[in-house]
């Protein structure tokens, strides 16, 4: 399994200070080290970004690291903002091929790994789990759901990401 970190929120650090959310580096080793993670993984950071701050090319970044992957397991820690739009740029740039055999599941959290009311760990843990059972595809994976990439929306009001079939 492959993991792509490009930022969001679960990224962030709390500056105590001045009550700022900024980024320093990755909790990805501590957050795979803390839900004692037995699958085998290579981590690639290709950004430490807020989703809001992601461009067009950052997405073609994202999309071609996901179409390059020798790997046909993947998950990408992204910022929730935006993270439906660049789940249809990976899943365009995957169906440019003839027969898509890579599952790829991103997740995020609503607030940042290191306050302990985070959401990070468990979406992880989802990510993880629905990237070995699901078939090939781009989902998104928070609260405890998975989503096909075209059949999801944030709800912002409500901060929850919710099926765009049921709504």
């Amino acid at each position: 399994m492959h993991v792509f970190l490009t930022g969001g929120t679960l990224d962030k650090h709390y500056n105590e200070l001045n009550g700022e959310l900024t980024f320093t580096e990755t909790h990805m080793q501590a957050m795979l080290q803390q839900a004692r993670m037995t699958v085998s993984y290579q981590v690639t950071q290709l950004m430490l970004k807020d989703s809001l701050e992601m461009t067009d090319t950052d997405r073609q970044c994202l999309a071609q690291a996901c179409l390059d992957c020798d790997d046909h397991l993947m998950i990408v820690a992204h910022g929730t903002d935006t993270m439906v739009e660049s789940a249809a740029a990976i899943a365009q740039q995957l169906q440019l091929q003839v027969e898509m055999k890579k599952v790829v599941v991103l997740f995020g959290a609503m607030l940042p790994f290191e306050l302990s009311s985070s959401d990070a760990l468990f979406n992880l843990g989802t990510a993880v789990a629905a990237v070995q059972l699901a078939q090939p595809g781009v989902y998104i994976t928070m609260n405890g759901q998975v989503f096909p990439f075209d059949q999801v929306q944030k709800n912002r009001a409500q901060g929850r990401f919710e099926n765009t079939r049921s709504v």
